[in-house]
């Protein structure tokens, strides 16, 4: 089986003026300096370009939260992948729950932006997850599967390799309730199953965990052997409680 690089990406929500985002990177990078994982971080678009800026000449990435699937149009208030692009980002969060609960984004649009993000050689973060309720009635196999095959079904299988899945179960974010390791193993190694019988390279995509890790938990969580990385929320907003997460999964 190869390695797999960790990745630990920072979503930063609607969090952090361009200010507060320039002392965040200017205070982190000194503390990842020696990390071997991949580290991401996922401001608003108003402080995509000064993170973008911040982190040259060092191995920090960036990732837009959302983009449009067009390229360009009339859609007020979106953002296309050709925007960022020309900013130098190179991933962007898709489908996170927020987005799907409290903006309807459906798995149908979802299904067109993930290959409109691949198109424009932006790596996808995409994100899957179960409700409370579906986790309670043991659906949540069902749905992760029903997700995952209409996200991906217009990708082709040798392009899967080239996308990033997060398992956020939804009851599990910004709850303080946090999935089990032994929970977020079984989803993980699940996604990973899935998506090997689309015909992916599964053994080479990495499946983060998000859902309220913390400097506390994310040594436990990390060591699982189908879980990849984290994909951060609160913890994220602090340098300190970030770089600790990803030091947790050297």
């Amino acid at each position: 089986m190869p390695e797999r690089t960790p990745y630990i990406a920072a979503n930063w929500k609607m969090n952090k003026t361009v200010a507060e985002a320039a002392e965040f990177v200017d205070a982190l990078l000194p503390l990842i300096a020696a990390t071997q994982c991949d580290v991401v971080l996922c401001p608003s678009f108003i402080a995509l370009n000064e993170v973008v800026e911040r982190r040259r000449g060092t191995a920090v990435r960036v990732a837009a939260q959302n983009m449009h699937e067009e390229d360009a149009g009339a859609f007020t208030g979106e953002i296309s992948a050709p925007m960022l692009v020309e900013l130098d980002v190179e991933a962007v969060v898709l489908g996170h729950s927020e987005r799907r609960q409290f903006f309807g984004e459906t798995d149908e649009a979802l299904a067109r932006k993930v290959p409109a993000a691949l198109g424009a050689d932006l790596e996808p973060i995409l994100c899957v997850g179960e409700t409370e309720a579906a986790r309670d009635g043991g659906e949540t196999k069902a749905v992760l599967e029903r997700q995952l095959q209409i996200d991906l079904a217009a990708v082709d299988s040798i392009d899967l390799a080239r996308i990033v899945v997060a398992y956020e179960p939804i009851w599990a974010i910004g709850t303080g309730r946090v999935a089990t390791p032994e929970q977020a193993q079984d989803a993980c190694a699940f996604i990973r199953d899935v998506l090997r019988m689309r015909g992916a390279a599964a053994n080479e995509i990495r499946i983060l965990y998000g859902g309220s890790v913390k400097p506390a938990n994310a040594a436990e969580i990390l060591a699982k052997p189908d879980v990849d990385g984290a994909l951060v929320g609160g913890a994220a907003l602090d340098p300190v409680d970030f770089a600790a997460i990803v030091e947790a999964a050297r």
